[in-house]
């Protein structure tokens, strides 16, 4: 998901006079689709990274729903002060789990630290000595963001010598390493049965700027890795691709808003947003499908993937992938 900063100016953007130049985006209505099915994954066991909201919470919903095994992770748990007090913990995220038909299996975990991320695949490999799908969505690079402006007060888009170098901790420590640290020891636990995909939530359109050198680096950097790992995992049946959703009202993205989700509609910037059961349909189509393999590699925005395979997002509409306007 693009930064909250720069998605509102995108969606303002997005919503242009009547009198100007209309956008790309703006041109581009989400349209109704048929009736799509959950592909079954009975089974399968995923691990779901920085699950207890967001992103990776819709995503293990939705996995939950159709039937698979889910590891939650993340470092927020029930009954302790959360990170930036944002509602939703792991524990939470693995009972909707298991409500939802699934098993959730929630496992505090810090993925920029080595050893607490090798003890989360030990216990997997312990307790089903298998793994089916790896998504890596733990991120920091939101931590202290509060919708205008990072806590030491620069706003999102400021030039790289105006932020802060924590910048970098939470953008690439505590996400592109973590990914990489993640599928690092995910895949030997696939490589038994030489099957298996790694997906890598980013974010991202057509190689233009993200509007942040630290970010726009960061998920070019994932989209980079996804690429390599394709290449290096092609012989041995496990896919890997970077997944680029569009502006997801996740709980950080409602409280910037000052909205929630029954009410969202009243808020003019997102009204060409996505829930996050629409990144998570996106994961379960590619964990069901059998040829994802030709995928590996690959970069794949959510939208495209929508009219690809059918599905839609909760509210039944199928948001195009998300586009940065043109200038001017």
């Amino acid at each position: 998901m693009a930064a909250i900063g720069y998605m509102k100016g995108m969606a303002r953007k997005s919503l242009p006079p009547a009198r100007r130049r209309a956008a790309p985006l703006a041109r581009r209505r989400a349209r109704r689709a048929l009736p799509w099915s959950l592909p079954r994954l009975d089974g399968k066991v995923a691990v779901v990274t920085g699950a207890s909201r967001g992103a990776g919470r819709g995503i293990a919903l939705v996995l939950g729903e159709a039937g698979a095994t889910v590891y939650v992770t993340g470092r927020s748990v029930r009954g302790e002060s959360t990170v930036d007090g944002l509602p939703g913990t792991i524990d939470d995220t693995a009972d909707a789990v298991t409500e939802r038909g699934g098993q959730g299996i929630p496992v505090r975990c810090d993925h920029a630290v080595d050893g607490e991320v090798e003890a989360l695949f030990g216990r997997v490999r312990r307790e089903h000595d298998r793994l089916d799908l790896l998504v890596n969505n733990a991120w920091g690079g939101y931590e202290h963001y509060f919708g205008s402006a990072f806590e030491e007060g620069a706003p999102f888009g400021a030039p790289f010598w105006k932020q802060s170098l924590r910048r970098w901790d939470g953008m690439f420590t505590a996400g592109v390493r973590a990914h990489l640290v993640a599928s690092y020891f995910a895949v030997p636990l696939m490589l038994k049965r030489r099957a298996g995909l790694i997906v890598s939530t980013s974010a991202g359109d057509r190689d233009r700027y993200l509007g942040n050198l630290f970010y726009d680096v960061s998920k070019t950097a994932v989209a980079r890795m996804a690429f390599g790992m394709g290449r290096e995992l092609r012989l041995s049946g496990i896919a890997a691709v970077a997944l680029l959703p569009g502006f997801m009202r996740t709980e950080r993205v409602l409280a910037a808003f000052q909205t929630d989700e029954a009410r969202w509609r009243e808020v003019r910037d997102l009204a060409r947003s996505e829930s996050t059961a629409y990144v998570g349909r996106a994961v379960a189509a590619l964990a069901g499908d059998p040829k994802v393999l030709d995928r590996s590699g690959r970069v794949l925005a959510v939208g495209d993937l929508a009219r690809e395979y059918g599905f839609t997002d909760a509210d039944g509409r199928q948001p195009p992938r998300f586009e940065i306007p043109d200038e001017g």
